[in-house]
């Protein structure tokens, strides 16, 4: 069954609001509404200030990355497929839909598809190996919190770790076997070809470049294993720093209910939820991220704050992307009708 972005993005948010609601249903006390109004309103300013810092060095990793391999992106520029790519990830299962909008991006910016596409799998795989080796610092710390965790719980956050070191995979595999990694990529874009073929693209369209491009997809890798190593390393850097700011969000929004910011195990709790968001089962992994995070913050967070704390911390981290999103696709229509008609003019005086 097919649906429409609208209606994706009307699941999102049914999913994303139903949770909350229940959430909030189900911890509601006496002290709730005092919990409400004494909310600083400060710290909610505050942690949008980490949460934009955050996408800001997201830009500075595609930057770097990009650069790595021979390209200048501005950082404005990159930026702004960001926060387009946000918008796209509300709509898709595991928020996979902001990568072929970077890949876009970086494209209309003079990046060859298949190095925009390394670029892009390789934020991925960074991601993988910062959240793995934080998470491992952490569980070193804090071990004994796995026993209060439920065993579906467990099980969730398992799955959704292999799925996450799966991709870990996919360099090793372009460079220890190109040709292999290549059969299967052919083979890949000729049953997308096919399934297009009936619509107004043509499958030529793709299959015309994808050799060319897939070449130029398996020897980024191999730059980034060789001489463009140092972009590996600056962009797990920018990785790092992201996800820190990111993960501070949760801790300055716990300070202003008043709390403990608990640091150390929000962080723990956040690297399971960004792994749990991974997995692709709703659009934009709405209701499953609510869940999971009400789950896990109701082992520090008192009854009556937690469903606050879930619609703040989600605003931060989600309606906020929806906002973000919608003003830099705007941006991006204007820019492509710009050049519409200066193709146009072109055409016309030709």
């Amino acid at each position: 069954m097919k649906f429409s972005s609208r209606t994706l993005f009307a699941l999102s948010m049914l999913f994303s609001l139903s949770v909350i609601a229940i959430v909030f249903a189900t911890t509601f006390t006496e002290e709730t509404v005092t919990y409400i109004l004494s909310f600083n309103i400060y710290f909610l300013i505050l942690a949008i200030g980490f949460r934009i810092l955050a996408l800001i060095l997201w830009g500075v990793r595609i930057q770097v990355l990009s650069r790595a391999l021979g390209y200048q992106v501005h950082l404005p520029h990159a930026v702004n497929m960001v926060l387009a790519g946000l918008l796209a990830g509300t709509i898709t299962p595991g928020q996979a839909g902001g990568e072929p909008v970077r890949v876009h991006e970086l494209y209309r910016v003079g990046v060859k598809v298949g190095d925009a596409t390394a670029v892009v799998i390789t934020e991925r795989i960074l991601d993988g190996i910062i959240l793995t080796l934080l998470g491992i610092c952490i569980m070193t710390m804090t071990s004994s919190i796995w026993s209060t965790f439920s065993v579906s719980l467990i099980i969730l956050i398992i799955t959704a770790w292999v799925f996450l070191l799966s991709v870990l995979f996919i360099p090793f595999l372009a460079i220890r076997y190109p040709s292999k990694m290549k059969s299967f990529i052919m083979r890949l874009i000729t049953w997308i070809a096919g399934k297009l073929s009936k619509t107004r693209f043509s499958s030529s369209r793709f299959s015309n470049r994808a050799d060319e491009e897939i070449d130029t997809f398996l020897e980024s890798f191999s730059k980034f294993a060789g001489s463009a190593v140092w972009g590996l390393f600056a962009g797990g850097g920018a990785t790092a720093l992201f996800w820190i700011a990111e993960f501070m969000v949760a801790s300055v929004i716990l300070m202003g209910l008043g709390l403990d910011p608990n640091i150390l195990l929000s962080f723990f709790f956040q690297i399971l939820i960004a792994i749990i968001m991974m997995i692709p089962l709703t659009p934009g992994s709405s209701g499953v991220t609510e869940l999971s995070t009400s789950t896990l913050y109701a082992l520090i967070v008192p009854t009556g704050m937690l469903g606050i704390f879930v619609l703040l911390w989600r605003f931060v981290t989600f309606y906020l992307n929806i906002i973000l999103g919608t003003l830099a696709g705007l941006l991006i229509v204007r820019r492509e009708v710009a050049v519409r008609s200066k193709n146009e003019e072109i055409q016309d005086q030709g």
